[in-house]
Parts: C-alpha cells; structure tokens; sequence
C-alpha cells in the first residue's frame, strides 16, 4: 500500500456526503440569517473541518465553484490561496497544534482568549471576520469560559465555526448558544471506495480500514497512515496464538512504541486488541460458551491501560506484557 498522505483540512477543496448540512449552513447564508456561532458535530474524520474551512472561504468572499459542490470554491483564488498560505487577515483558526507545529494535549486559556480580540475588530478585507476552533472538544477548562465569554457576546460580522467530536463533553452554556450541524459517516462502501480512489489499496483491505473507522473516511486515511491493518493482523495473531504468547513478536510491537509516534502505535495496537476480543466474547456468548468473565477482565485491562500510560507516564513495553498475561489467564479459563 502506498503511503496515506495526510493533508490539512484547510488544503481540501471537496467534501462528499455532506450535502444536508452545506445546504442548512448556505440557505441561511442566503436568507440573511447566518447565526453567529455554529457547533459542527460527529464522529471524527467525517469532514467537520472541510467544512468549516469550505465554509469560512465563502463567508470571506471567495465565489462559488459550483464543481466542487455546494459551498466549494475555486483553490486558485487569493481567498483560498490567503488561508492554505494562513495569512488571510480576517481568519482566526485556533487548534491543538502549537505555533512550532506540535501537538498539545489541550488548547490553553491565551488562545481561547484571542477569540475576544479577533472579533472586536471590524473585518480587514472581507464581509466577515471567521474564527475555526479544531476542536472544541480540546478546549482546557478556563478555555471553555474565555470562549463562553465570546458567545455570550456576539459579535457583529462575526462567525464561529467550532468543530466537536463529542458535544456532550462541551459546557451546556456553549452548546445552548449554537445552531447545531450534525455530520453523518459515509458508510463503509464510500469510504472503502474513496480509499481505493486515493490509495494503492486493496479492496478488502479498503473495507477492513472503512470498517476499523467506522465508515467515515477521514478517519480511515489516518488509520491507514499509521499502518492500522499492520498491528491489526498483529492483534489477529496474538489472539489466535492464546494461551502461547510469542515474545519475539510482542518485543517486535513493542519497537513500534518508541519515538514520536509511539503513543499512537501504543493506543491504536491496545484499540485493535480491544475490538477483536469484543467480538471473540460476544460470539462465545451467541454460542452459549462459558469464560466470559475472563475476557471481559481483558477487555477492560486493554480499554484501562491506555488512560493509565498516558496519565502516570508509564512504560507501555511493560503495560503490553501486562495486557498479554490478561490474556492468557482468559484463554486458560
């Protein structure tokens, strides 16, 4: 498979399956009644943020480019071309990403806190000033009420598009103030077919990607990217190998830990372990066989250590070898 490539929501200029909330947002666009704050919520990886960006080019004055659906526009014009380049003056993205390119576990209270500066300015160049928040959800806890404090004051010209993986996290002040956009997956056919348009892929992997993402396709590109399918065949082995563990292998998977992306491999390799032990109790369940309390012991131990690695710091080569003796205790019972 080649590599996933993944690219910035501001560098996308198409958005499939989306059209009942392109249509909600530009019919109030164009009846004048384009609330001042908009809360774009579903899964993620269904396209929330190629919307806000789709949408915070039109509201800059970029024209319609009618090829690229309904709120596309054209990647050639300098509004497009001002906010691939993040030098469009009347735009304001706030996100998890740090201004040396880093992520941050959160998004702190001084950058929530320009939101009220950004807005008290009149728009430099555009009919509107727009400000994008990727994703609400990351907000720390003064951060939410610096943002609360924006809503709470509309401003005029303004518009908030705040994207939200989980809407029920978010203060209920925030969500009581937004018109509301709901964003639904594109089901596991689309994605795997959209996978195999932009990836050297083959079917059956597409659909295994598709379905590990939940049939949303932004997802499934960055499973893809991190090698999903690899540790999820590593997961299907450890599983069939039970009660025997190979320690070659575990030690192998354990390489993939270090480095930059080593939480990730870390999360994503305990998210595959977790899913295909879900499915393996249930069916022992339909089949009326017994030792389900073990598996489901393990399948809490895969969901717990995750959270318990990143919080205390722990050693996830250590966390891994515990995860794999839960495993066996279930396989044994």
């Amino acid at each position: 498979m080649a590599d996933a490539e993944i690219v910035h929501p501001r560098e996308v200029f198409d958005l499939q399956g989306q059209e009942a909330a392109e249509t909600a947002f530009e019919e109030a666009r164009a009846r004048s009644r384009l609330h001042h704050a908009w809360l774009l919520t579903g899964p993620q990886g269904v396209g929330k943020a190629t919307f806000a960006y789709r949408a915070a080019r039109r509201l800059l004055g970029a024209p319609a480019d009618p090829s690229r659906g309904l709120l596309g526009s054209s990647p050639d014009h300098p509004v497009s071309r001002q906010m691939a380049a993040r030098a469009h003056p009347d735009l304001l993205v706030i996100e998890r990403v740090g201004e040396d390119g880093k992520p941050r576990k959160v998004i702190p209270v001084d950058d929530a806190r320009k939101l009220g500066e950004f807005f008290s300015k009149s728009p430099a160049s555009a009919p509107h000033r727009v400000a994008i928040v990727d994703a609400a959800d990351d907000l720390n806890p003064n951060a939410a009420n610096a943002l609360l404090k924006t809503l709470e004051e509309p401003p005029p010209n303004g518009v908030l598009l705040m994207v939200s993986h989980a809407p029920g996290r978010l203060l209920p002040t925030i969500r009581s103030r937004c018109r509301r956009l709901a964003f639904q997956p594109l089901g596991q056919d689309a994605t795997a077919t959209f996978l195999q348009a932009r990836l050297d892929i083959t079917a059956e992997d597409a659909h295994r990607l598709a379905k590990m993402a939940g049939g949303a396709p932004g997802r499934a590109m960055t499973l893809a990217a991190a090698e999903a399918l690899v540790l999820d065949d590593a997961a299907r082995a450890i599983l069939a190998d039970l009660p025997r563990v190979d320690d070659a292998m575990a030690l192998s998977l354990a390489d993939r830990f270090r480095g930059g992306e080593g939480a990730s491999q870390f999360s994503l390799l305990f998210e595959r372990l977790g899913e295909r032990v879900h499915a393996f109790a249930a069916e022992r369940a339909v089949m009326g066989q017994g030792g389900l309390d073990g598996w489901a012991r393990a399948w809490e131990t895969l969901q717990r250590l995750p959270r318990e690695v990143e919080a205390l710091n722990l050693d996830r080569t250590d966390a891994l070898f515990t995860a794999l003796g839960e495993l066996r205790q279930a396989a044994r019972a």
